[in-house]
């Protein structure tokens, strides 16, 4: 049975090897001595600790004031978070990510009937200071997502910002790197790591809930940490690949679902572009992922994943094409007047990804949220 041991600096869960003495901690780097390992509790059942920046608990969640959704019933809650970060004033600006934030919402609330109430919007819009996209904000939203979640909910977190990577040194990751998400105080305060967000909502996560991850950021392929990837063949096939760690840690859930859409692989960069649109910025994955569920190709996750595919590389290779055009519309042209105007043009190559913490025919699993 794996046993959870705090980091002895930031107190973030992590799952110690059998028979190890020491453990690094992939957020902060610090090392957490145990004299004797065995002596360490497991973890209740289908209870993980969220976690904490400092202090010896987990400090309450700020989000208990807010609306967690409509009263459970036998079809499961619906809750979302939302983050959109466009970095404005700073180098790092982006065009598109507070439209795209604007745009899931959109789509939850009329296409998949999510409450308004129960999705949680985090951008630097926001007047409240709880509300807008800093590191610790974004780590207590995400605690708040998986708070008191039941058998039949649906859960979803997006996010639309600047992806990074760093080096990995706890031998948990294939290819030696962990995916990072940056808040807005990522250059002071430090970016978000993998193997935190994965402790945080995916493995709380119980038997009979949903969660889906859409991830429009650079070097966000495996983001979630989750222990499989799908690729497309060089001859169009999905085959899905294999990313448990070596240590035999295991990355997946406490019985729930969770499915992860990311804007590109581990070593790529997405596109902040107005190419798709021809009105406004955005995010390329979000654009084409909602352009997919607009136009018809939501059936299965292998329809989504082939439409998304498609509509990107065809915007890549040409400046010309339909691909603002048809129902999409209806989502980009309410932010014509209040959206960014401009952007990169064509040209971008990025290719969407999919993981998930068990494989399955993405070409007969039907989607829904």
């Amino acid at each position: 049975m794996l046993m959870l041991v705090n980091c002895s600096n930031c107190h973030t869960p992590l799952q110690l090897p059998p028979g190890a003495r020491s453990i690094r901690c992939a957020i902060c780097q610090a090392v957490t001595q145990l004299a004797d390992p065995r002596a360490v509790p497991s973890p209740p059942h289908n209870q993980y600790p969220p976690p904490a920046s400092s202090g010896a608990a987990p400090p309450p969640s700020p989000y208990n004031h807010a609306p967690p959704g409509p009263p459970s019933n036998a079809h499961g809650r619906k809750k979302a978070v939302i983050v959109g970060i466009s970095y404005k004033y700073s180098r790092h600006e982006l065009k598109g990510c507070l439209n795209d934030a604007k745009c899931m919402k959109y789509l939850l609330i009329n296409k998949f009937h999510f409450p308004e109430a129960s999705i949680l919007m985090l951008t630097e819009e926001e007047t409240d200071p709880y509300r807008t996209p800093t590191k610790q904000n974004m780590r207590m939203a995400l605690y708040w997502l998986v708070q008191g979640c039941q058998p039949g909910d649906s859960l979803l977190f997006h996010y639309s910002g600047h992806g990074s990577r760093q080096r990995n040194y706890n031998g948990d990751e294939v290819d030696g790197y962990d995916e990072t998400l940056c808040p807005l105080d990522f250059e002071t305060q430090g970016m978000i790591v993998d193997d935190e967000i994965n402790a945080s909502i995916v493995r709380p996560l119980p038997h009979g809930a949903k969660l889906h991850a859409i991830i429009d950021a650079c070097h966000s392929g495996t983001v979630l940490d989750l222990p499989f990837l799908c690729r497309m063949s060089r001859s169009g096939q999905y085959v899905w690949e294999d990313h448990r760690p070596r240590s035999g840690v295991w990355k997946g859930t406490n019985g729930g679902e969770v499915f992860s859409f990311s804007g590109c692989d581990d070593d790529q960069t997405s596109a902040d572009t107005s190419a798709l649109s021809k009105i406004t910025s955005t995010g390329a994955m979000t654009f084409c992922f909602i352009q997919a569920i607009e136009r018809g190709h939501g059936a299965t996750y292998g329809s989504i994943l082939t439409a998304m595919r498609s509509a990107i590389r065809q915007a890549g290779g040409s400046s010309g094409g339909d691909f603002g055009g048809g129902v999409v519309t209806s989502l980009i042209s309410m932010l014509v007047t209040g959206g960014s105007i401009g952007g990169m043009g064509g040209g971008f190559s990025q290719e969407p990804q999919l993981t998930a913490c068990q494989p399955f025919d993405v070409h007969v699993k039907p989607f829904s949220l």
